[in-house]
């Protein structure tokens, strides 16, 4: 009898998972989860906070720095004026990135 018992209970433990999850199914399509804080939307939400962050600590140190620039009025240069950042005169050579200049070539570097 306890053969029989052991063998009729597989079918019914089956049976009674695949009862579980259809009802966990029905369930979780009527009760959607709430969204996950690591989505795209998060990390754009995110990335946008950290950089205006970053430009208020720009914006505070130069004002805090700005007789070292030589602006009058505490006016932040635009890109390419020269301010207390750079010898006046001094453009970007063509084709160098903004920011750096162009590299010395490989011969000139090793000597």
């Amino acid at each position: 009898m306890g053969d029989i018992l052991l063998a009729l209970s597989i079918p019914v433990l089956v049976f009674a998972v695949g009862i579980y999850a259809g009802c966990e199914t029905w369930w979780r399509r009527r009760h959607p989860a709430p969204p996950s804080p690591y989505t795209h939307q998060a990390a754009r939400l995110s990335e946008r906070e950290m950089v205006a962050s970053a430009e208020e600590i720009v914006v505070g140190a130069h004002a805090r720095l700005e007789g070292f620039y030589g602006t009058p009025g505490g006016a932040i240069p635009a890109a390419g004026a020269t301010g207390g950042l750079g010898a006046p005169g001094l453009t970007p050579a063509a084709g160098a990135s903004p920011g750096r200049g162009r590299s010395q070539p490989a011969s000139a570097r090793r000597g």
